[in-house]
Order: C-alpha cells, then sequence, then structure tokens
C-alpha cells in the first residue's frame, strides 16, 4: 500500500515535489563539482618529458616537515609544499655514482633566460645535462661551451637567425654578459635551451653549489626497482627518489602546490559546501513533508498505522531522491570543469593535468542526497505519524507550537558554539582563522534553523508595530507572522543562509584589499617603482645598485617576493616575504611600514636578520632580539634575528630578509621591484626616463605598482572567496526563493478565505509584500550579525582591522535579499489571485461577500 501512496502522491501532486527535485537537483551538483575537483587533487600527475629516459630520479624534498609535541607525547608530523624549488647539494652526485648498480649520474640544473635581441625566452642548463632527454638529445653542430661560450638548440638559433661564433647577450639571475655561440643542439621537449660550462652555469644559476636534480641510469641486469632502492639507501630522507610519473613532480614544482590547491578548494570547501546542501535539502524536505500533515492525519484517520506513514514518506525520498540528484550531476561536471578550466587559465594548476572525472564523486552526491532526504523526511513525518486516529485532523488543523526544550537546547549549544569559535579564531594565525570561518557561519546557521521559530515570533514582535503603520493588509502581515511562526521562520533561514555566506567570504577579502591598498599608499614613498616586463621573470641583477647611481635619484631598494614557513599553534603557517636589496639604511626613504619596535636600518648588518609584522611576530611570540626558527622558500632551515617589528605587512610582506639571505633558495634570484626615490631637487620626469632606459623592457610607474604585483596566491584566494561567495550566495539564494514559492502556494485555503471575508486583491497582495519585507528585514538583520560576529575576529588576525564594509558592496546585497523576497513571494500570489475567491478555496464560485453578508 505505501508503495501505491508514494508514487500516486508524486503521480498526482507534482508540484508538491518541486521544491524538493530542485534542492536536491542543486546540493548534487555543488557536491559532485568539490568531489571531482578534490578526486583531482589526489589523483593529479604529469607524464614526464625531460625525464622520460631517466628511470630513477633524485630531487629535493618538496615539502617541510615537523613534529609536535603536547603533554610529553608527540602529535603526527605535519607537512606543507614549499613555494620554491627544494635543491640537492652537488657532491650528492658523487655519492650516488658510486653505488654499485648506477652506470650513470648526471646533475641537472635549470635557470630562466628572459628574451632579448630577437631570441626568445630560454632556460639555462649545465652542457654536462645534454643527453639526460635521450639518445637524440646531443650536440649536432660545433663544440661544447668555454667559460665565455653557449649552445643553442636549433630551432631558438635558426629562429634568431644565428650560427657558431655569433654573439648573444644573456641576462642571468647571477649576471648579464655576451656570448659566443659555440653549437647547436638538438631541440629540447621542455622548449628553448641555453647551455653553459659546468662553473658558468653554477655561477649564473644563482645557487652555487646546489643542483635541482640528478638523472641517474642502471648497469646493465639492474632493475628499476632495485636502483631506486639503492639511491634511496644512499641519499636517506634528505631528498625525494622518483620512479615512474613521479618523476614530472621534478620538472613542474608546482604541481605540489596544484595538488594542495585542489585539496583546499575540493575538500575544505566542499566540505562546507556539502554541509550548507544537506542543510538546505534537511530543511527543503522538512517544510514539503509538513506542507501535507492533513494528508498524513487523513490517513491515519482511516487506519493508516504509523510505520506505513514512514514508509510512505521513505518511499517518495527512495523515489524522488535518487533521480534528482542524477538530474544534478551534469550540472556538477559542467561547473567542475568551469571551476578547473580557470584555475588552469590563472596559472594555479600545470596546464598538463586533466579533471579526472571518475564515478565516486557521483556517488557520494546521491547518496548523500537521498540520505539527506530520507532523514528529513522521518524528521518531519514525527508529529503526523504519532498522532491518535481519532485526534489526527483536529490536531493538524492547529499551528505547531514553539520548538521543545531539547531542540531548543541544541539550538542554544550550538550558537553558544558558534561564539567560542569566532572568539577562539582571533587567537589564530591569520590563515587558520580564516579557514575557521565557515565553520563558525554553519554553527550560527544551524542554530537559526533549530530556534527558527523563537526568532520568527521576536521578529514579529519587534517588527509588528511598523507593519501596523500600513493599514489593514499592515495589521493582517503583523497578525499572521504571530500567529504562524514556524511558517515564517522556514522562509526567513535561507535569507539568513544568503547574507551570512556572501557577507563573511566578500567582506573578508574587502577588508584585505581595503587593508592592502592603504598600506600601499600610505608605506611606499618612493616616487618611483621599476616593475618587470609581461612574462618576464623579474628585474635584472643589480638592477637596484644601477638605479641609485642614476642622477637625482636619492635611495634606491630592490625587493624579491618570496614566502618563509613557521611554527604556530602546533600547525606550520605560510608568510609572504620580501627580499631586500641595498643599503638597509635607505629602506626608510622608500617604504614606512610603520616600525612598532627596532629599526629597520639594522635588517642586513648581519645575514641572519629579519623584520616581522605584528601579527605574524604575536603568531610566533617572538619580541625584537629574538632568535625565530623558519624555513626559507625551498625549505632550508634558518634561525635569524629580529631586529624590528612593523605594522603594514599586508599589501607588502609579513617578513622581509635580507636579500643575500634569500636569494640562493627561491626558484630565480630576480628582483620583483625596484623602489626609487629621488633627490628633493631633481626633476622627476628626467629621472623616470633614465630608469626606463637603464632597466631595458622594464616599466616604470608609480607606487600603484607594487599592489599590482601581488603574488600568486594572493590574488587566487581573493578570486576563490569571490567564487566560493557566488556558489553558496547563489545556492543560498536560489533555495531561499524555492522555500518561499512552497511557502506562499501552501497558502491557498488562507488566500481564498480572506478573499471570501471580503479582502481585495490588492490588499492580499499588499499583505504579501509587507511580510516578504519582514522575511528580508529580519533574515538580512541576523545574517548581519552573524557575519559580523565571524568577521571581527578573522579580520582582526587577518588584517589587525576591523571589517570593511564597502557601501558598493553591501547595498547591493542587502537590494538582492529584498527583491528576492519581493519575487519569489509576489509571484506565486498572483497565480493564488486568479480565480473567483471560492474556486480558490476549493467550495463553489461566489462573489466576495459585501459588508452586511449579502
Amino acid at each position: 500500500m505505501t508503495n501505491g501512496l508514494a508514487r500516486a502522491s508524486i503521480r498526482f501532486r507534482p508540484a508538491s515535489f518541486a521544491g524538493t527535485l530542485i534542492a536536491l537537483l542543486l546540493g548534487s551538483a555543488v557536491i559532485t563539482a568539490c568531489g571531482l575537483l578534490l578526486q583531482t587533487g589526489l589523483t593529479a600527475k604529469l607524464p614526464p618529458a625531460r625525464y622520460a629516459n631517466t628511470p630513477v630520479l633524485v630531487a629535493g624534498d618538496t615539502t617541510v616537515r615537523t613534529t609536535f609535541t603536547a603533554g610529553g607525547e608527540t602529535s603526527e608530523a605535519q607537512s606543507t609544499p614549499l613555494s620554491e624549488r627544494a635543491r640537492l647539494d652537488a657532491t650528492t652526485v658523487a655519492a650516488i655514482a658510486a653505488l654499485p648498480g648506477v652506470a650513470a649520474a648526471r646533475p641537472d640544473s635549470a635557470f630562466p633566460l628572459p628574451a632579448a635581441d630577437g631570441h626568445p625566452a630560454l632556460t639555462g642548463r649545465d652542457f654536462a645535462a645534454l643527453g639526460i632527454a635521450g639518445p637524440a638529445d646531443r650536440l649536432l653542430e660545433g663544440h661544447p661551451p668555454g667559460p665565455d661560450e653557449v649552445v643553442l638548440d636549433t630551432d631558438t638559433a635558426h629562429a634568431a637567425h644565428l650560427a657558431p661564433g655569433a654573439g648573444l647577450t644573456l641576462t642571468a639571475p647571477g649576471a648579464t654578459a655576451t656570448y659566443r655561440l659555440a653549437g647547436l643542439a638538438a631541440a629540447q621537449p621542455t622548449g628553448p635551451t641555453a647551455w653553459f660550462a659546468a662553473p658558468t652555469a653554477d655561477r649564473l644559476g644563482g645557487h652555487p653549489g646546489l643542483i635541482d636534480a640528478i638523472a641517474v641510469q642502471p648497469r646493465p641486469g639492474t632493475s628499476t626497482t632495485d636502483l631506486a632502492a639503492q639511491v634511496r639507501q644512499a641519499v636517506g630522507t634528505g631528498a625525494d627518489v622518483l620512479t615512474g610519473d613521479d618523476r614530472a613532480a621534478a620538472e613542474q614544482p608546482s604541481l605540489g602546490l596544484a595538488r594542495e590547491l585542489l585539496y583546499a578548494v575540493g575538500g575544505s570547501f566542499g566540505a562546507y559546501a556539502a554541509m550548507t546542501a544537506i542543510f538546505v535539502v534537511l530543511s527543503t524536505v522538512a517544510l514539503a513533508t509538513g506542507q501535507r500533515a492533513r494528508e498524513f492525519a487523513l490517513l491515519r484517520a482511516i487506519g493508516a498505522t504509523p510505520r506505513q506513514i514512514r514508509r510512505t514518506i521513505a518511499t517518495e525520498a527512495v523515489l524522488v531522491a535518487p533521480l534528482a540528484a542524477a538530474l544534478g550531476i551534469l550540472p556538477g561536471l559542467a561547473f567542475a570543469r568551469w571551476w578547473f578550466d580557470a584555475l588552469v587559465s590563472r596559472g594555479a594548476i600545470p596546464a598538463g593535468i586533466h579533471l579526472d572525472i571518475g564515478p565516486l564523486p557521483m556517488l557520494a552526491a546521491v547518496l548523500t542526497c537521498t540520505l539527506s532526504a530520507l532523514t528529513a523526511g522521518f524528521l518531519a513525518a514525527r508529529r503526523p505519524s504519532r498522532l491518535r486516529p481519532g485526534q489526527a485532523l483536529g490536531q493538524a488543523a492547529v499551528e505547531p507550537g514553539l520548538p521543545g526544550v531539547v531542540r531548543t537546547a541544541f539550538g542554544l549549544l550550538l550558537a553558544a558554539g558558534g561564539v567560542t569559535t569566532a572568539v577562539l579564531s582571533s587567537a589564530l594565525d591569520g590563515s587558520k582563522a580564516a579557514a575557521s570561518a565557515q565553520g563558525t557561519v554553519i554553527c550560527f546557521m544551524i542554530a537559526v534553523a533549530l530556534l527558527g521559530p523563537w526568532v520568527a515570533r521576536l521578529a514579529s514582535a519587534a517588527l509588528g508595530p511598523a507593519l501596523r503603520t500600513g493599514g489593514a493588509p499592515g495589521s493582517l502581515a503583523a497578525d499572521h507572522t504571530r500567529a504562524n511562526a514556524r511558517r515564517l521562520a522556514s522562509a526567513i533561514t535561507p535569507i539568513v543562509l544568503v547574507t551570512a555566506f556572501c557577507g563573511t567570504l566578500l567582506f573578508i577579502q574587502s577588508t584585505i584589499s581595503h587593508v592592502s591598498g592603504e598600506n600601499v599608499r600610505s608605506g611606499i614613498t618612493a616616487e618611483h617603482v621599476l616593475a618587470p616586463a609581461d612574462h618576464s621573470p623579474g628585474l635584472p641583477p643589480g638592477t637596484a645598485r644601477r638605479a641609485a647611481g642614476v642622477a637625482g635619484v636619492d635611495a634606491a631598494v630592490g625587493v624579491l617576493r618570496t614566502s618563509v614557513l613557521y611554527t604556530s599553534s602546533k600547525a606550520i603557517g605560510t608568510a609572504t616575504a620580501l627580499g631586500v636589496d641595498g643599503d638597509p639604511a635607505a629602506l626608510s626613504k622608500v617604504l614606512d611600514l610603520g616600525v612598532r619596535q627596532g629599526s629597520l636600518a639594522d635588517l642586513g648588518r648581519t645575514a641572519d636578520t629579519v623584520a616581522l609584522d605584528t601579527g605574524l611576530a604575536d603568531a610566533m611570540d617572538a619580541q625584537v632580539g629574538d632568535r625565530v626558527p623558519i624555513w626559507l622558500g625551498d625549505g632550508t632551515t634558518a634561525h635569524p634575528t629580529v631586529v624590528a617589528t612593523y605594522e603594514r605587512g599586508l599589501g607588502f610582506g609579513r617578513a622581509l630578509l635580507p636579500r643575500a639571505a634569500v636569494a640562493a633558495h627561491v626558484s630565480a634570484g630576480y628582483d620583483s621591484q625596484v623602489l626609487v626615490t629621488d633627490r628633493p631637487d631633481a626633476d622627476r620626469a628626467a629621472v623616470a626616463a633614465q630608469l626606463r632606459a637603464l632597466a631595458d623592457g622594464a616599466t616604470v610607474t608609480d607606487r600603484a605598482a607594487f599592489i599590482a604585483h601581488a603574488d600568486l596566491m594572493t590574488e587566487l584566494n581573493a578570486w576563490a572567496n569571490t567564487v566560493m561567495a557566488a556558489v553558496l550566495g547563489g545556492f543560498a539564494a536560489i533555495t531561499a526563493a524555492n522555500t518561499l514559492v512552497m511557502t506562499a502556494l501552501d497558502r491557498r485555503r488562507e488566500v481564498a478565505l480572506l478573499r471570501l471575508a471580503g479582502t481585495t486583491r490588492r490588499q492580499v497582495r499588499s499583505m504579501m509584500r509587507w511580510e516578504a519585507l519582514l522575511v528580508a528585514a529580519t533574515g538580512l538583520a541576523i545574517g548581519a550579525v552573524i557575519s559580523w560576529l565571524t568577521l571581527v575576529p578573522v579580520t582582526r588576525a587577518v588584517a589587525g582591522t576591523s571589517p570593511y564594509v564597502p557601501p558598493g558592496l553591501a547595498l547591493p546585497l542587502a537590494a538582492g535579499a529584498v527583491l528576492l523576497c519581493l519575487a519569489a513571494t509576489g509571484l506565486p500570489t498572483r497565480a493564488l489571485l486568479r480565480g473567483r475567491p471560492a474556486a480558490a478555496g476549493g467550495g463553489p464560485a461566489s462573489r466576495p461577500p459585501g459588508p452586511c453578508g449579502t
């Protein structure tokens, strides 16, 4: 019987299930998209190109690992990928070459050479590495390079119209010089390449005594497995021994960061998105089930057992949920594809990685949505299934009261948990505080859902007097909202969801952008900023020194962008950093970072010094004069002495180090910018012209260029927050509209009764508009409070300030919520008013009674 009832309900009352289907479809799409990105992060790999003919490859460890102790017990080790290429000591080559199974061990290194003199951008290498790419990788013409010579691949030489004996000027991280073309080599799978003699390549690369990788060839009869085991034993834990597709990680150091990003997007954000989807599905299915209370009461009155009613609801969920979730898979695939391609186009993911479309995320989406629908249906069916048959119809006609003690207690507990989480996040480092924001919002959202009728009752009491100023329609709206708190709560909750999620994500980013801009505008006192040309790895070495010698220049300081890793709150954190080139005493002439303690003039007096942003210093519990343990960008440990703390770290760098301390620990030792200040009597235009001639191809502009060249991760975080806000906000907005439409259509009898009592169509529409405004105002107010409670500790941890809420962002968000409520309530109301009053109520057609009942 139950299966027949479920099929009949779906067949003859499809409108009742339309809202549920939409919620399940959207939830499935979001879960599918995030699951696909997470799966891609777990399986992301690239086929080796340059090392395809190298069975075993040794490369630097691409992660930093550490363990923390608490109460005398060692916790699980934590690891974080490095932002710069990790390298090996060159002496490792000899140790590997001496192994019994090794036929050859070739060192390999690479460094970028900017385009110039008609040739494209090149990759510089040691000539000893020629042959690593395979037998065809050999010298075709000429002889090996000497100290002042270079070998080019044939494609590059022919395109630049160069032949052996020609001269060309090349800029490398170590120096700029003119070289004679000694010969031509085979074209490389990795692109245009220049080979130098070993001592020259070691000097030009900027990492003396270090190499990128070691290509190991086995002796006859030695398998790859045995060779890898021998090499692994020889190098220990200080290096990675790679075989198979793992060798591509040495060619693409960004692969590890790409995996981490996909974990964050698909995992962390996916978890919150899945929780939101479950929350939305639960509330929508519960609303749809609750609206059928009369139907279930009738079944109880004619003898249906509680078990049969629960089975009917379960059957409906099994019939609707898998189908709706399956329909959401295609939109989820499209969204995952768009998101993944956008990450690739922004350089966050190497182009060779492809989206992994597997069945597991799709099955997880279908299973999650189905279980959510079942759970929501069972919870909503508890009341009608427990009614006594003789009292079922009477009790179903009565609006349920306020939540019980258990539900209220859980709601208050979660609200307290949200406040506690917000308070605790204020003690975390900036990135961890930002990551905790969504958890805080989730706690508050569940609390609002559980306490919804109480919230609606308080809102109607607070805003009721204002509604009554709207005449009879306003009074009707005030009376209705007071008497139907549960219905009002189901409409308010999605608006709170939209406001809280969008407000939190968007205003975190607006605060960071605002503070960064203010810091740059206040902190850069230089008149000129030299920035590299597009697609250039950076400014030529020595640019700051040469700029300081230009007539009219008072001071010139070069900055090299990198990052450092540190430990805080028993976790590994990452902080942006600047390597400062030039006289430390001149730093205050180009930058005003708001020094709080110490002096930036002491930076660089010795190589092991550092200046810290106050937020980072607090996170590391460091004072001026302390030695702080950090890892440089390539994983090298350092213990510099803190010489100063400053306030304006956001927009610049949270740590300042001497350039000499970090240049050998970055992937390419090119300056990111050079800051130049003029003498008081200098001609600014003339100085700018000389600077342009000095750094050929570089741009010379004002302080705005500094923030325009922010690091990739900052730009990605800003874009990711915007996308997350759009996804969660859009999902919540559609859910809000869906809920409001369902709530409005459920009032068919009420609207018909009002019409029979003499209320005009205009008055009904006005009443519904007043109710929609109350829903919007309450949802916006509560959502704003949740956002503010979440944002205050996060923005203080990240930016050291209160949230910045730009009116140009807040007003459209509020206006959108109001328009959403008005449209989602007004359109179904017009549909309900199309027929004549009695027809709408289910009785015989009649006109509305007059004042005296005639």
